[in-house]
C-alpha cells in the first residue's frame, strides 16, 4: 500500500514539472516572438520621425530618418539617396556616357527633334509642402525662345515628396507646352537611376524573371562579343564566371504597361532593396499592352512614360508649332527595404515586401497628398460603369458575354488609335466573367470608350463622346460588340489574342542563351530565334495544311526572310493548303488577316496561282515596330479584312501564298496574330 501511495506522490510531481515545462515554453515563445517582432520593426523601418527639410545654395537634403534624398540645387538633380548604412545607393563614380551625361545619377531627360538628349535641368526651387509629415518641392524651368533648338521647348516642373514613415521619395513631373512654344517631336520621356555597381547585382521583374546580372564592364571589347545590333553582346569574358556563354540584351526584360509596376535591384552584401513602384499607367502611352524597357546592365533602372519601343514613329509624338500641351507624369515611388542579413532568402523577403507595398500604393491612387492642381485627387475624378456583350451570330445565335476583355478611356481617335496615341491619358480594365467593367478614378476630360475581346478579332469603339466630370457616376446602357465578320468559318489558323505566342516558338542556339528567358512562357524573348527558320526551312518554305497541321508546331512565329548567306536574304512564301467540297462562285469570301507586328515588312496574297505577277492584296509596307530583334511577341495590331470573288478558289485543293517581300535583313518581318477564311454570307438580313 505504501508503494500505491509513493507512486502517486510521484505522478503528481512529474504533472506539476510538465505544467511548468509548458509554461516556461510558452514564456519563451511569447519573449522570443516580442524579440523577433522588435527586430522586424526595426529592420523594417517602422518609425514616427519628423520630415525634416534643409536648403543650402548648392544642395536641397530631405531626411524623414529613414531615407536622406539629396537633390541638386537648383538643376533638380537627384545626387543622392541614403539608406541604412549605405551612404548612397546610386553609382558617385566620375562616368561620361555617350549621350553626354557626366557625373549625375538619377535624371529625367527627353529625346527629342532626332537624337538630342535634353536632362531638363532646371532653375529654381520651390517649397511646396512642409510639415512634420510630409515635403514636396518643384524644381522649375521656364522655356525662353533664345534657347530655340538649344533645349526642349517645355516649361518643366520636376516634383519630389518624401513622407513621414515612407522609406522611399515620391517624383513626379508636370511638363507644359505652350501655344507660343515652335514644333517639336518628343520621342522618349523617362526617369533612368544609375545604382553603385559594386553592390547592387541581382535584379529583380517579376516573380518568374530575377537574376544575377553582368556588370556594365562585361559589355566592353574584351569582355564580350557585339552581335547583330549593339544592345545585344555574347559574354565571353564576364566578372562572373557563371554568366560565360549567355547573351545579355536590355530589350529581353521589356513588360507590357499593364505588367510593368514593380522593377528593381537587391545589394545581396547589404540585403537593400531598391525598387521603382508604378501604381497607375494613366499617364503611359500607347494602351495596355505596349511594351517598354524595366532595368538592365549598369545597374540602371528605369521609369518609361514615353517611347517608341515596340511601336516606332507610328506612335503620335510630335507637335505642331502652336500646339499647346499639358500633362503630368506620375508619380511614382522610388521605394527602399532591408531585410536581415542572416537571412537565407533575403532575396524573397526584400522582393515580397516590395509587392506588399505597391499593394498599398495601388490601394491609395490616385494620391491625396500631392499639392498640384494638376493632379486632381479621387474626389476630382469620375468613373464609368457598364456591360460588354459580343454579338457573332456564326458563333452562337445568343448574345456572348466579353469574359476578361480590355476596356478603356482614352483620347478620341479611331478603333485601335490608342494604341498610337502618346499624349494624353488613358483608363483601363477588364471585364468580369459577365463582360461587366467598372473605369475608376478618371481624370476629367473628354474621351472615347474602346475594347478588345479575347477569341474575336477587332476592335470596338463607342461612337460618342464620353465627357468625364469630378464626382460624376456614369452608367452605360449595354453594349455590343459586333466583330468583323461576313460568313461562316472555313478553317482557322492561331487565337485571336493580338500576339504570335500560340505559335511555334523554336529552341534558341546553344550559344545564345540567357538563361532567365528560358521558361515556356518568355522563350520568346531569346535571342537569335528569327535565324532559325533558315535552319528549319533551308530549301523551301513553311507549308501548312489546314485538318493536318498544328498552328503550335508548325506555324513559325515570325514571316521572316530566309537566310542565304552572309548578311544576304531572301523573300519567302508561305503555304495555306486546304479543301473546299464546294465553292460559290458567285459569291464573296473573305480572309480575315490578323497581325501582330510589323517591321518594315509587306505581304502579299495571291489565290492558288504563286506566279500571278499581281497578288489579288498587298498590305504594301506596313510597319516600325521592330519586335522580332526587341524580342517582343507582339507590336502594334492590325487587321485586313479581304474579300475574294468565289470564282478564285477550286472545288477540292486549294493554297493561299502569303509573301513576305521585303529582305534587306532579317529583321524586316511580320508576326501572325491570326487568319481565318470566311465563306459567302448564309445568314438570313
Amino acid at each position: 500500500m505504501e508503494k500505491v501511495v509513493n507512486m502517486s506522490h510521484w505522478r503528481r510531481k512529474l504533472v506539476l514539472w510538465m505544467v511548468m515545462v509548458i509554461q516556461l515554453s510558452l514564456f519563451l515563445s511569447v519573449f522570443s516572438t516580442e524579440i523577433h517582432a522588435r527586430k522586424f520593426l526595426k529592420d523594417n523601418d517602422i518609425n514616427t520621425n519628423d520630415v525634416r527639410l534643409h536648403i543650402s545654395d548648392r544642395q536641397v537634403i530631405i531626411d524623414n530618418g529613414l531615407v536622406e534624398v539629396t537633390i541638386e540645387n537648383p538643376s533638380g538633380y537627384l545626387i543622392g539617396i541614403k539608406y541604412k548604412k549605405m551612404q548612397n545607393v546610386l553609382e558617385r563614380r566620375n562616368h561620361i556616357s555617350n549621350r553626354g551625361y557626366s557625373n549625375f545619377l538619377k535624371y529625367w531627360d527627353i529625346v527629342w527633334d532626332g537624337d538630342s538628349y535634353d536632362k531638363l535641368e532646371t532653375k529654381h526651387v520651390e517649397v511646396i509642402t512642409q510639415t512634420n509629415d510630409i515635403v514636396e518641392l518643384s524644381f522649375t524651368k521656364t522655356w525662353n525662345s533664345k534657347n530655340h533648338g538649344k533645349t526642349i521647348p517645355l516649361n518643366i516642373q520636376k516634383r519630389y515628396i518624401v513622407r513621414r514613415g515612407i522609406s522611399g521619395v515620391y517624383m513626379y513631373g508636370i511638363f507644359e507646352r505652350q501655344e507660343d512654344f515652335p514644333k517639336a517631336h518628343m520621342y522618349q520621356i523617362r526617369i533612368a537611376f544609375k545604382l553603385k555597381e559594386d553592390k547592387f547585382r541581382f535584379m529583380a521583374l517579376s516573380d518568374t524573371i530575377q537574376r544575377v546580372m553582368p556588370r556594365s564592364e562585361d559589355r566592353v571589347k574584351g569582355h564580350c562579343k557585339p552581335l547583330d545590333f549593339k544592345e545585344a553582346v555574347l559574354l565571353t569574358n564576364p566578372s562572373n564566371p557563371k554568366l560565360k556563354g549567355e547573351v545579355d540584351d536590355k530589350y529581353q526584360y521589356s513588360i507590357e504597361n499593364k505588367d510593368n509596376k514593380l522593377n528593381g535591384w537587391i545589394s545581396d552584401h547589404d540585403s537593400i532593396g531598391f525598387w521603382i513602384m508604378t501604381p497607375s499607367n494613366e499617364f503611359r502611352t500607347g494602351g495596355p499592352h505596349k511594351q517598354d524597357l524595366t532595368s538592365h546592365v549598369g545597374p540602371t533602372a528605369l521609369s518609361m512614360f514615353v517611347s517608341t519601343h515596340y511601336t516606332g514613329t507610328e506612335i503620335d509624338t510630335f507637335y505642331k508649332e502652336g500646339e499647346a500641351w499639358k500633362k503630368v507624369f506620375g508619380p511614382v515611388l522610388i521605394y527602399l527595404n532591408s531585410a536581415s542579413l542572416k537571412d537565407d532568402d533575403h532575396r524573397k523577403i526584400l522582393w515580397n515586401d516590395a509587392k506588399r507595398q505597391l499593394s498599398e500604393e495601388i490601394e491609395s491612387w490616385p494620391y491625396n497628398f500631392t499639392r498640384s492642381e494638376d493632379f486632381p485627387h479621387s474626389q476630382q475624378r469620375g468613373q464609368v460603369n457598364g456591360q460588354l456583350l459580343v454579338q457573332d451570330r456564326y458563333m452562337d445565335k445568343q448574345l456572348m458575354q466579353a469574359k476578361s476583355a480590355f476596356v478603356g478611356l482614352a483620347p478620341p481617335g479611331e478603333a485601335d488609335s490608342w494604341q498610337k496615341e502618346g499624349k494624353g491619358y488613358q483608363f483601363w480594365t477588364q471585364t468580369d466573367k459577365i463582360g461587366r467593367f467598372n473605369i475608376k478614378n478618371v481624370r476629367p476630360g473628354v474621351y472615347n470608350l474602346y475594347a478588345w475581346v479575347h477569341g474575336f478579332i477587332g476592335s470596338y469603339k463607342l461612337d460618342l463622346n464620353i465627357t468625364i466630370q469630378p464626382e460624376n457616376k456614369i452608367e452605360l446602357d449595354t453594349l455590343i460588340y459586333d466583330p468583323p465578320r461576313n460568313g461562316p468559318t472555313l478553317w482557322e489558323i492561331g487565337i485571336p489574342d493580338r500576339t504570335a505566342a500560340e505559335f511555334f516558338i523554336p529552341e534558341p542556339y546553344p550559344q545564345y542563351v540567357n538563361s532567365i528567358t528560358n521558361d515556356g512562357a518568355d522563350k520568346f524573348r531569346q535571342y537569335g530565334l528569327w535565324d532559325r527558320y533558315s535552319d528549319i526551312y533551308r530549301d523551301s518554305d513553311l507549308v501548312y495544311t489546314v485538318g493536318t497541321s498544328n498552328y503550335s508546331k508548325d506555324w513559325f512565329f515570325a514571316h521572316v526572310p530566309r537566310k542565304i548567306g552572309d548578311d544576304w536574304y531572301r523573300p519567302t512564301t508561305w503555304q495555306i493548303k486546304y479543301n473546299l467540297q464546294d465553292v460559290n462562285n458567285r459569291g464573296t469570301y473573305t480572309l480575315q488577316m490578323a497581325i501582330a507586328a510589323a517591321s518594315f515588312a509587306e505581304v502579299e496574297v495571291r489565290f492558288n496561282d504563286p506566279n500571278s505577277d499581281r497578288p489579288h492584296f498587298t498590305t504594301r509596307r506596313i510597319g516600325y515596330d521592330n519586335a522580332v530583334p526587341r524580342h517582343g511577341i507582339h507590336g502594334l495590331y492590325r487587321l485586313y479584312s479581304i474579300e475574294v470573288p468565289g470564282y478564285r478558289f477550286l472545288k477540292g485543293s486549294n493554297t493561299i501564298y502569303l509573301t513576305q517581300t521585303r529582305s534587306d535583313n532579317s529583321f524586316e518581318a511580320v508576326m501572325y496574330d491570326y487568319i481565318r477564311l470566311e465563306g459567302p454570307n448564309s445568314l438570313n438580313n
